[in-house]
């Protein structure tokens, strides 16, 4: 790839973070805070942003199966995601702002239920070795805290959301431990603060790391 297309090429930034952290309320607040600075900004989410993704996202969230089989489904959706969404978005040099990657497949398929991360590793390795978020936001808050705000949403859960503390202790951690593992694009945000301290903190992270 030449200069000139390397520099026309969309920016990728991800959201991470446990169930109950607040990441999916900000996703239109960034998107909004990208067009205003004259972007094309896509707005999407894992699993999902396809027909098939979506149909894939209902069978994940609400039937129960083999971890293996999940970890497989996870990354089917992504496949197409990719093919279809992420990647010709970016080559068009359009923003693509997505509510989870891989990043969330490490945390709840390897850190909550325990697939080992060879075989991670190996998926990632496999669907999007060529590719990974130029920013990733990490929503950092205790499982208790997380879970509150869940109960307080009176909703159907799915069943990950269902899932015990114990689950959601273990997914945070795995967040974290790819979080040391590379500190430049994941970016941790303390999820306790109020939403406008967030939503600056996110701002200023941005126009650091990408803008």
């Amino acid at each position: 790839m030449s200069s000139d297309e390397s520099r026309r090429r969309g920016k990728f930034i991800t959201f991470e973070g446990i169930d109950g952290a607040g990441k999916s309320s900000h996703i239109a607040g960034v998107a909004a805070f990208l067009r205003r600075r004259g972007l094309q900004v896509l707005t999407t989410r894992e699993p999902g942003g396809t027909p098939l993704g979506e149909a894939l996202r209902e069978l994940l969230l609400h039937e129960a199966m083999h971890l293996e089989t999940e970890a497989l489904l996870m990354f089917a959706a992504r496949r197409e995601h990719l093919a279809r969404v992420i990647e010709p978005a970016l080559e068009r040099g359009d923003w693509v702002v997505c509510d989870r990657f891989s990043d969330a497949t490490y945390a709840y398929q390897s850190g909550g239920r325990g697939l080992e991360r060879k075989k991670f590793a190996q998926l990632e390795e496999w669907v999007h070795s060529h590719l990974q978020p130029d920013l990733t936001l990490l929503f950092d808050l205790s499982s208790s805290i997380a879970s509150g705000r869940i109960v307080a949403q009176a909703r159907e859960l799915d069943r990950f959301e269902q899932e015990r503390s114990d689950f959601h202790e273990r997914v945070r951690r795995a967040y974290l431990e790819r979080a040391i593992a590379a500190p430049q694009r994941i970016q941790i945000i303390d999820a306790e603060q109020a939403p406008e301290a967030i939503k600056k903190m996110i701002e200023d992270i941005i126009a650091i790391h990408c803008l």
